[in-house]
């Protein structure tokens, strides 16, 4: 243990306290007021947050102690227990007690006047800190205590102030940059007169705004411009060091996590490298399926989560004990020290096979709730487990051996790509995973697929795609998929203006696809677009087709297809001249889909129809966005505690 006086180097940087608490000055305000209130108070936050160098300010704006006294814990593990009184003793009256000493000494030394007692970085001593406080609380009625810790003390007169990271993201009432980019450019080595601020926001944003993290980048401008610490930064963060740290902990990032690393015991250090598997949030439900086992029993996770969450390595968004739950996110440094340890431990490999599983069991069921006509939660499901479904597509498009499961996920999620605006990203994946599954049964239903979300943006590759298919699926006699090209070649003659062609294609396609057929949209759909292609030539066919698609019992558990046939129900009444009638359906319609996510396509579309009605349009083949799949569809937008949907309401 050293001790120290010194309030400008106690913090995690260099220099002086006001360069330290860039972007920090309202917690320090804060600490100042609730030490005048309070006669115990603990900042805490993950490793590399700046708490010490917080304290260290507040403690300098403060004014009225008669005695400060600050003691630094800054030994690697844990300490044993009486280290810390004896070395508040030490600093007190300059003796050293010969070994540990009772926490009550401690208490009795302090003097009978205004004295603060900062005890600073006191993780490895956490147990004897709360006993040491307790009795100053209990033997010092002059004195008030300042800790800085990871995890709060649990006393009933604590106070505390948690932080994170630096906000990134510029305020519109903000008169100069970000406080995360404010410390960057104040750390960075000078190189130019005119520094790359969309760079340097990019690199605050991918260290999480973290102030060491931060510091320790801005430092490497030294050897590099900033624009080349963004790829960098993007691999990894564990290469950020200093040349120069306050302490030995914050000599690199991985140091740092690592310092929280040596005070977890073995289970919390099992479920901290396991849990690093996760790329996104996730439930305490999904962190037993991938932490237990082995040493950990299943009990035991949530307790690990727990001391993670307390330590910064996890945050918790959402209310814990609320209706829908609360949910975990490991910080991405923390991810990757996990990882490494996960690595060296050589169980890699089956975490990422068992996380392939899971999260391909949770495409089936997003897709059975879809079928069943929950489709709101449906893409709720997806929207929460989106993150992981990513990486584990991602990952199988490098990995062989997971990609049939991968395949049958992506498949699974057709409703997901075709009517949520990710038909480029579902592409994308498709055409990753087919060449690694020519031989699975489900390649033809993979190729259709990539065919359908495609049509929009490169109808030449879905051509080939769907010649593939057709061979994949005549020879596996698979009459869902040999329908499904026919309704893909519909939408391409459509969006080709061939409408009777396009017709033949979805009449083709209505009477081949079986009822209740998985993994794609149902006969019902290509019914509806026989409608829609039939109205500008045939509008009294169009109306049947159209009465008919309504009439279909599947349409009790798809709204999303329902909405689609009201629209082209009201697109033949257009077409018939029968504009009041058209008029009445596109208003139900848009009432009935304003809480329905599904319906985003036909919402657009319904009001087009509306508004040229409304200019006195005549009618012809109108907009067929809903039936080219991610076009006119807008994309969620996620918020701290989760995802948000974006659903379409009336203007």
């Amino acid at each position: 243990m050293r001790t120290s006086r010194s309030i400008a180097g106690s913090g995690f940087g260099h220099g002086s306290v006001r360069a330290a608490v860039i972007g920090r000055e309202q917690e320090t305000a804060s600490v100042v007021e609730l030490l005048a209130g309070h006669r115990l108070v603990t900042i805490t936050g993950p490793a590399g947050v700046g708490k010490s160098t917080v304290a260290a300010a507040a403690v300098a704006s403060s004014a009225g102690w008669e005695c400060l006294t600050q003691v630094r814990w800054q030994h690697a593990g844990r300490g044993r227990m009486g280290s810390l009184a004896a070395d508040v003793i030490t600093r007190l009256t300059g003796a050293t007690p010969h070994g540990p000493v009772a926490p009550v000494r401690a208490a009795l030394c302090l003097p009978d006047a205004p004295t603060l007692l900062w005890l600073d970085d006191v993780d490895p001593v956490h147990s004897e800190c709360v006993q040491l406080v307790q009795r100053v609380l209990l033997w010092a009625p002059r004195a008030r205590v300042l800790v800085t810790s990871r995890t709060a003390l649990g006393l009933d007169a604590e106070r505390t102030l948690r932080l994170s990271g630096l906000r990134v993201d510029h305020a519109p009432d903000e008169a100069g940059p970000a406080p995360a980019v404010e410390l960057f450019l104040h750390r960075a080595v000078p190189r130019d007169s005119a520094p790359d601020l969309e760079s340097v926001g990019e690199v605050c944003r991918l260290v999480d705004g973290l102030p060491l993290a931060v510091v320790l980048a801005a430092e490497q401008t030294a050897h590099l411009p900033v624009r080349e610490l963004v790829p960098l930064l993007r691999q990894g963060q564990g290469w950020l060091t200093s040349g120069r740290p306050a302490t030995a902990r914050h000599g690199s990032l991985r140091d740092a996590v690592g310092s929280a690393w040596m005070l977890c015991d073995q289970a919390v250090r099992t479920v901290w490298a396991r849990a690093s598997i996760f790329a996104g949030s996730f439930t305490e439900a999904s962190a037993i399926h991938m932490c237990a086992g082995g040493e950990v029993e299943p009990t035991q996770v949530a307790a690990c989560l727990g001391q993670l969450a307390a330590q910064g390595v996890l945050e918790v968004h959402g209310e814990v004990g609320s209706v829908r739950g609360h949910r975990y996110r490991m910080t991405r440094m923390a991810r990757e020290f996990g990882t490494e340890r996960l690595t060296a431990q050589g169980e890699l490999p089956a975490a990422v096979l068992r996380h392939s599983q899971r999260w391909a069991r949770v495409a089936a069921e997003a897709e059975s709730l879809w079928d069943r006509g929950a489709q709101s939660r449906a893409v709720r499901l997806v929207l929460d487990e989106y993150d992981e479904i990513t990486a584990m597509l991602n990952r199988a498009r490098g990995e062989a051996a997971l990609a049939p499961a991968a395949l049958q996920a992506a498949v699974h999620l057709w409703f997901w790509w075709g009517t949520c605006g990710r038909a480029d990203e579902g592409a994308a994946h498709l055409l990753g995973l087919i060449p690694h599954c020519q031989e699975h049964p489900l390649l033809a239903r993979g190729q259709w697929l990539a065919a359908w979300l495609s049509a929009g943006t490169a109808p030449d590759t879905a051509r080939a795609l769907l010649d593939n298919a057709w061979r994949s699926a005549v020879l596996a006699a698979d009459t869902a998929v040999i329908g499904r090209i026919a309704h893909v070649h519909g939408v391409l003659a459509l969006q080709e203006r061939d409408v009777q062609g396009a017709a033949d294609h979805f009449a083709q396609a209505a009477d081949t696809i079986p009822t209740h057929a998985p993994d794609g949209p149902p006969a019902t759909l290509s019914r509806a677009a026989l409608a829609l292609s039939q109205a500008p030539f045939a509008p009294t066919a169009a109306r049947r087709s159209a009465h008919h698609a309504l009439a279909h019992t599947d349409l009790r558990h798809d709204p999303w297809v329902r909405q689609v046939a009201r629209y082209a129900l009201a697109c033949t009444d257009h077409a018939l001249g029968r504009t009041g009638q058209a008029c009445k359906r596109a208003h139900r319609a848009l009432t009935d889909a304003d809480d329905d996510p599904p319906a985003w396509q036909s919402v657009t579309a319904l009001r087009q129809l509306l508004a040229d009605i409304a200019a006195g349009t005549p009618a012809g083949l109108g907009p067929t966005a809903v039936l080219i799949p991610g076009t006119a569809a807008p994309l969620p937008v996620r918020n701290p505690f989760g995802w948000e949907l974006r659903l379409g309401r009336k203007p």
